[in-house]
């Protein structure tokens, strides 16, 4: 039997995990709406990201559906929370539990060199896929807290292990009206953490190459992860000193996040 994995990523997935279950199954009402993700209620978003460690274990295994497109996602999440097996909270909450603990040890039976296809028809890496699963409980229980006025806190550590999985796919997710015909460098250095850099070239992208930046962008961790993932408003955490821009031109930082599909 296989050990299962103590690399922190993991850990820190069953960690978010665990806080998104709790936050959920606290919840009075699972009929209040969650205006980020409209017209979902926390019911519905609750059983989004619960069937989500299921089909990334399935994907990882050469199995299962992704969206060809990544427009198309909004749609295939409609269909994945119509078809849930079940609508009990508790119920899905165990279902999470086991299918994260499945996934998990199918990342460390497969190895870091293996390989499945994911949304937007993009051929990524199956271990650095969990750091796209710890988005989907942070941002989400973000949105549910949001929902009941409730805080959030987010662990700066485990903002860059979501990025390296946004990483994979962000190519696929470049808006091409709103990027098309744009070239710039943006250094973006979280506080307490790495340097990301992304760099387009006439509205394609490339992640990590080292460049001469057009702007560099201090960020907090969390408030930038939130931006990604289109929550958040720029200017005020411009105002906030949440995010510093500065540079040759600054005036670019507001726009980065505008330059793709919404997550």
């Amino acid at each position: 039997m296989l050990e299962p994995t103590v690399e922190p990523t993991a850990e820190a997935a069953r960690t978010v995990a665990r806080q998104f279950i709790d936050l959920a199954l606290s919840v009075v009402d699972p009929a209040v709406p969650v205006p980020a993700t409209p017209p979902w209620t926390i019911a519905d978003v609750f059983g989004h990201v619960a069937m989500e460690p299921r089909r990334y274990r399935d994907l990882a295994r050469g199995q299962g559906t992704w969206p060809s497109r990544a427009a198309e996602l909004p749609a295939f999440n409609d269909q994945q929370i119509a078809s849930l097996p079940v609508d009990d909270l508790g119920t899905l909450a165990g279902m999470l539990r086991a299918d994260l603990d499945d996934f998990l040890a199918t990342i460390d039976e497969l190895g870091p060199d293996a390989r499945m296809m994911f949304d937007g028809d993009q051929e990524i890496r199956v271990d650095r896929s969990l750091g796209t699963l710890i988005g989907e409980f942070i941002v989400h229980g973000h949105d549910i807290a949001a929902a009941l006025g409730r805080s959030w806190p987010i662990d700066p550590e485990h903002v860059p292990m979501v990025l390296t999985g946004m990483h994979q796919i962000m190519p696929g997710w470049i808006d091409h009206d709103a990027a098309a015909g744009h070239t710039a460098t943006y250094h973006v250095r979280l506080r307490g953490g790495p340097m990301q850099i992304y760099a387009f070239r006439d509205g394609a992208l490339t992640i990590g190459e080292s460049g001469r930046p057009d702007v560099r962008i201090s960020a907090r961790p969390s408030t930038w992860l939130l931006l990604v993932y289109g929550r958040g408003n720029p200017a005020r955490a411009a105002l906030t000193g949440k995010v510093v821009a500065y540079g040759r031109k600054p005036w670019l930082a507001p726009g980065l996040a505008k330059r793709f599909l919404p997550p």
